[in-house]
């Protein structure tokens, strides 16, 4: 027998066995890439999962038609002034998303407004909660003004196609470009019922700012229920201290005119031009719910007095990027609303009454109202002096979670004053009360 074979015969043993494992080494080395690419891919879905989880998208779309009493109504306050060959329009009120990014302690809001008017900007903010007893927070950009209740209450939530009357007047657009800090104790503790917002603003509402001025608004707010939740009840007050920027030195105060002979009250200073018209108003506001057989009942109620500067012939506050050049009108005004929200039992229907006036002057009443007195004098009075109430009647029906139709008349009085009529078809003419009633059918979904 060779001797040389058993040395060959461990010599091929040996290096088959060192291949062998050379091959597995291999195998492994590839198993634990594809391992660990496998968990990348997986930590990465993780990622997004929980990128998608803080990502929250929301939105609504109001569709609607509405019915006027002439063509060319003039009622802004029911979505806009009707075209002047129209009594009837189709249109879409208001088209939302809104994008909302939570990561905690902080928080992205970002929402546009979408119609056949174009698209606009509505919210635009960054809020930072302390990150210790979670009780304080910071919000910053363009945001709802903290005044009072319905200002803050969505319009995909609230019974009426609008808000009050004195709500657009005093606050057009709802949001102001501003800063805010939020006191509120964290849920679930003793206090958590009581909450304080205050901030300063440009008091422009979404436009770009033009003067060194900024408005303070609070609102000091208290939200309580009992145990079983079936009545809840919350009461607010509010305060906004701020000015409104004098194009020029003419600054009126129209008062009551008890001899029609006197001229409404100017300061023509020189120093007036440049300078800052008081903006100051009180609010207080207060709901009540009860949740019963006979449905869910509620009531909700405002008021607001205070002093609103503006022009001769409108008392809306400044909403442009520019400088008013007009005189400046300073008046003592009071308004509200009240509602009266009545679910029928347990089915999808609801019934809303809603009564809400704006009275713009209130040391002058309609009789009062002229642009000349018997002896020619300039009164220093016109149309942004008269008082207007709204009665409005409506029907809600949630069809599902997302949708809800809306039927909703409103019957709105004015002052009759001696101003010289102005118009042919009722719609300016204040010697009689003018033809701007409206209904309004509108179906909204939401997601």
């Amino acid at each position: 027998m060779n001797s040389k074979l058993p040395f060959i015969a461990i010599l091929v043993a040996m290096t088959l066995t060192f291949s062998s494992y050379k091959v597995l080494a291999q195998e492994s080395s590839v198993s634990s890439e594809a391992a660990d690419t496998l968990n990348g891919k997986i930590e990465n879905v993780k990622s997004d999962v929980e990128l998608l989880k803080r990502l929250k998208v929301t939105g609504y779309i109001q569709a609607q038609w509405q019915l006027a009493d002439t063509a060319g109504a003039v009622t802004p306050f029911s979505g806009g002034a009707f075209p002047a060959a129209s009594d009837n329009r189709f249109a879409v009120r208001r088209g939302r998303i809104k994008f909302t990014y939570d990561n905690e302690l902080s928080t992205f809001v970002l929402q546009l407004d979408a119609t056949e008017k174009g698209v606009t900007l509505k919210d635009a903010y960054v809020a930072v909660k302390d990150p210790w007893a979670q009780f304080a927070t910071l919000t910053a950009g363009v945001f709802n003004r903290p005044f009072g209740y319905e200002i803050t209450y969505s319009s995909s939530a609230r019974e009426t196609p609008e808000r009050a009357r004195i709500f657009q007047t005093l606050f057009p657009q709802e949001r102001d470009l501003g800063a805010m800090i939020t006191l509120q104790p964290k849920k679930g503790t003793k206090y958590d019922w009581i909450k304080l917002d205050a901030g300063f603003f440009t008091g422009n509402g979404i436009n770009p700012e033009f003067d060194k001025k900024k408005d303070f608004i609070g609102h000091l707010y208290i939200a309580k229920a009992n145990k079983s939740e079936t009545i809840k009840y919350g009461a607010g007050v509010s305060y906004y201290n701020g000015g409104v920027f004098q194009g020029n030195k003419y600054v009126y105060t129209p008062g009551a005119v008890l001899d029609v002979t006197l001229p409404g009250l100017v300061d023509s200073t020189a120093s007036n031009k440049n300078g800052f018209a008081k903006r100051q108003y009180l609010g207080f506001d207060g709901q009540v719910s009860v949740q019963s057989p006979i449905g869910f009942t509620s009531i909700r109620a405002e008021y607001l007095t205070g002093t609103q500067p503006g022009a001769k012939s409108s008392n809306v506050s400044l909403s442009t990027g520019t400088a008013p050049s007009y005189d400046t009108y300073t008046r003592n005004f009071n308004g509200g609303y009240i509602y009266l929200i009545q679910g029928i039992g347990q089915t999808k229907n609801q019934l809303v009454v809603k009564y809400d006036w704006y009275d713009p002057n209130t040391k002058v009443s309609g009789s009062d109202i002229m642009s000349k007195s018997a002896a020619g004098k300039n009164t220093g009075l016109g149309v942004g002096d008269i008082k207007f109430t709204t009665i409005g009647f409506g029907w809600n029906y949630r069809f599902n979670s997302q949708v809800k139709f809306t039927a909703y008349y409103e019957i709105v009085k004015n002052e009759t004053t001696a101003l010289s009529a102005v118009g042919t078809n009722g719609t300016t003419n204040t010697t009689k009360d003018l033809k701007d009633n409206v209904l309004t059918l509108r179906v909204q979904y939401k997601f």
